[in-house]
């Protein structure tokens, strides 16, 4: 499976450290790269043709650790690169989004939202392995 993380603005120490370290134990399982860009216009035009693309959004749909592993199955069934979409302060406005997936009603850094992302991902690949790092 490949997967494009976009996000506008870079990520900086103390999170640094965490994306780094769910994005190495995710390349085992999952080609990942992840793009920085400044802002939300630039993250657009980095999505590649034909991707699937996944915008990260407060009013997305809500998913139980579970059901995002199911999501991503789904996913890898499609053969598609999956680009994740992480706004900046002003979030991303892309309507042609095929899906939109929620943390929470909160609103959280984009630095954090990365990690929560990227441990969501090495969380759901484990799942999908019947690996116990789901407990």
């Amino acid at each position: 499976m490949r997967i494009l993380l976009v996000a506008v603005g870079k990520v900086r120490p103390p999170y640094a450290d965490d994306v780094d370290h769910y994005a190495k134990h995710l390349r085992p399982r999952a080609t990942v790269e992840q793009v920085e860009v400044k802002d939300a216009a630039a993250a657009i035009a980095r999505i590649p043709s034909g991707a699937t693309v996944v915008q990260m959004d407060p009013t997305g749909v809500q998913m139980d650790s579970p059901t995002f592993a199911k999501f991503i199955s789904d996913r890898q069934m499609e053969g598609k690169t999956v680009c994740f979409l992480i706004g900046g302060p002003n979030g991303i406005d892309y309507p042609a989004a095929q899906h939109k997936i929620s943390f929470g009603v909160m609103t959280l850094p984009h630095q954090l939202a990365r990690v929560v992302l990227l441990e969501q991902l090495l969380r759901a690949h484990a799942i999908l392995a019947g690996e116990p790092y789901h407990r």
